[in-house]
């Protein structure tokens, strides 16, 4: 039975307020929670929840025989139904893509046995930290999937891209370091190519290879307008991913490539495309950059050109000259 402490005759009189020691309200003038402790507890718990986004994980994510899902739209299904009873019981729920190579290499680093569910779950608590978590509100998994694995790639890329950078060394020739001096090269390219891009929606793509594979980076930004030339201010987050790939580029000495795909009103999209050599973005001609998009990466076999398209040689980089060191 609920207890009402309006029937204590202790209760002060109506227009009096009952002062603690110095004045102040007494501790047990505020209202109560009448819930009980461990539930009060885990109303406050935060959770996290690993996500296998997509078929191929899935099947990875089979060979042990304590995963009890058969099917990777069953399990969908029931993992929905689990965030939903988290969240209407109002507590906060964050979800992170499940990656299952990197989940055996873990526990091959920590000597866990990958085949039980402990083990799982301190993965995911280590999947938070690199690969970044999204808050769960309530939305179908079908519509959240798609920026979480985005959001995944983008945090695991910067976090390879840092890790090259940092380990990079100093310059036999200058002592700079040389993940720090790459960084700052890559960060004035490309500042002097949006510059350089002009007018328009412009979409950037890099990619650099490296030794633990090919990275990616895209970057969306927009050009002054032809009346208001306005200096432009691209997302924080996308300039410093971005920098940090090309960078890694430039420090490797490795090869790599940048497009740039400019979208105006009522004209073609312009492609412009640069390859990376020497730590230099060097201007592809118009039958490279053709050449690039018309060719299919798997078969080497060509492609129809894309309707709307203008194909055009990459553009000269203002101040990315040659340097003697880092």
């Amino acid at each position: 039975m609920a207890h009402d402490d309006t029937t204590n005759r202790d209760t002060p009189r109506a227009g009096r307020k009952t002062r603690g020691p110095r004045g102040g309200p007494r501790a047990t003038d505020r209202p109560r929670n009448r819930t009980s402790p461990r539930r009060a507890l885990r109303q406050e718990a935060v959770t996290t929840v690993g996500v296998i986004a997509d078929d191929v994980d899935f099947r990875a994510m089979r060979r042990y025989p304590t995963f009890a899902f058969d099917d990777h739209r069953e399990y969908l299904r029931h993992l929905q139904a689990l965030l939903r009873s988290q969240t209407a019981g109002e507590r906060h729920t964050s979800v992170v893509v499940f990656d299952p190579e990197d989940f055996a290499a873990f526990c091959a680093e920590q000597d866990l046995d990958p085949d039980t569910p402990l083990s799982r779950s301190r993965y995911t608590a280590h999947a938070a930290d690199l690969f970044g978590t999204l808050a769960y509100g309530g939305e179908p998994l079908d519509s959240l999937l798609p920026e979480l694995i985005d959001r995944s790639v983008r945090r695991a890329t910067r976090h390879c891209a840092s890790g090259l950078l940092a380990d990079a060394g100093e310059c036999a020739d200058c002592g700079r370091h040389i993940g720090r001096a790459a960084f700052d090269k890559a960060s004035r390219a490309l500042r002097r190519l949006l510059d350089a891009a002009g007018p328009g929606s412009h979409h950037l793509v890099c990619s650099v290879p490296t030794p633990s594979g090919q990275i990616f980076a895209t970057l969306h930004a927009e050009g002054p307008a032809a009346t208001a030339p306005p200096p432009m201010e691209p997302d924080t987050a996308e300039v410093t991913e971005f920098a940090t790939v090309l960078a890694t580029g430039i420090a490797l000495d490795t090869t790599g490539g940048l497009v740039l795909r400019t979208k105006t009103p009522a004209a073609p999209d312009r492609l412009h495309g640069w390859r990376l050599h020497r730590g230099r973005l060097i201007p592809l001609t118009e039958a490279q950059v053709f050449s690039a998009y018309c060719t299919d990466i798997e078969t080497g076999e060509p492609m129809p050109p894309e309707p709307g398209v203008d194909y055009r040689a990459g553009f000269h980089i203002p101040g990315d000259d040659p340097e003697t060191h880092h």
